[in-house]
């Protein structure tokens, strides 16, 4: 009876034995993918961020451009003003000439009528 029950008794250990050895081995390899993920999930986060600083770099030169070209039309458009400016004086001068030169030439004409 004895005998039966050592037996049994070590059957079941090596059983035991293979369980623990078993466990052992799927929690390393659990481990192993637990750190490959890890890794993997690392690097996708790594490269988020490179491909969203790269974005942000392209955004930023883009803005310094429109801003340079706004820059360039805001000059154009305030030498375009002055122009106009100028043209009016002109134009204003050039009047006030045409009615100095009809009014001359209306008293030339009434002298010569007489």
């Amino acid at each position: 009876q004895l005998q039966l029950t050592m037996s049994e008794k070590n059957g079941l250990t090596k059983s035991l034995e293979m369980v623990q050895k078993e466990l052992q081995e799927k929690e390393s390899e659990m481990r192993r993918e637990i750190s490959e993920y890890k890794d993997r999930l690392l690097q996708a986060e790594k490269d988020h961020q490179d491909a969203l600083t790269e974005a942000n770099r392209k955004n930023e030169v883009e803005i310094e451009a429109c801003q340079d070209k706004m820059n360039l039309l805001e000059h154009f458009i305030s030498s375009q003003k002055l122009e106009i400016e100028h043209l009016k004086s002109n134009k204003e001068e050039l009047n006030n000439s045409l009615k100095e030169a009809n009014q001359t030439l209306g008293e030339l004409l009434k002298t010569k009528v007489r």
